[in-house]
């Protein structure tokens, strides 16, 4: 059975850390070849040369502009990625916000994917309050996040928290200060 789990959420949720830390116990625990496709590492040179291009700024990752033209194409070229490694018999660990695709539910449409049914689809939900993300994203001094931070009123009011129905098809996680504990159990459950 070959495994395609998402680690998505806003930005500061620790996506990237958390599923790089769960990397080689997945691979360990499922006996199965996994590969990591995290959007910020495959596509974000490029974007930021294009979006650079376009407007003088190559860290306008969240201005209209930049959602508006660049951000389904990413998604879609990194989904197409996840599709093909799937078809080589390699399971596929996606880390991206992803968050209008969570909130259509478009993560587990295998059509729209571009999967079939011998693969097993999780999608783990990465949250923490509000304020720890600002935080990280403070703290990490990610260029690429001075637009969130200039206008984090409006960036703010993009947020959302899936509402009980959707958080039944994903695997919440609060990453706020999870300990080995936690992590095993989200080990497992992606496994289960």
């Amino acid at each position: 059975m070959k495994h395609l789990i998402f680690f998505c959420g806003h930005a500061g949720a620790g996506k990237t850390t958390l599923a790089k830390r769960l990397f080689a116990p997945l691979m360990h625990a499922s006996h199965e070849p996994f590969c990591l496709l995290d959007k910020d590492t495959l596509y974000g040179a490029y974007s930021a040369a294009a979006i650079g291009a376009l407007t003088g700024d190559p860290h306008d990752r969240d201005s209209p502009l930049f959602i508006e033209h660049f951000r389904d194409p990413e998604y879609r070229c990194l989904l197409d990625t996840a599709a093909d490694n799937l078809a080589l018999g390699v399971s596929v660990v996606v880390v991206a916000p992803l968050t209008r695709e969570v909130r259509g539910s478009r993560l587990f449409d295998r059509a729209w994917l571009g999967i079939g049914e011998d693969v097993k689809i999780r999608v783990v939900w990465v949250q923490v309050d509000e304020d720890v993300a600002r935080e990280r994203i403070v703290a990490r001094g990610d260029p690429n996040d001075a637009y969130k931070l200039a206008h984090w009123e409006d960036y703010r009011q993009r947020l959302f928290v899936p509402d009980a129905a959707l958080a039944q098809t994903l695997v919440m996680f609060d990453n706020t200060a999870p300990d080995d504990a936690a992590r095993e159990a989200l080990l497992a459950r992606l496994l289960a």
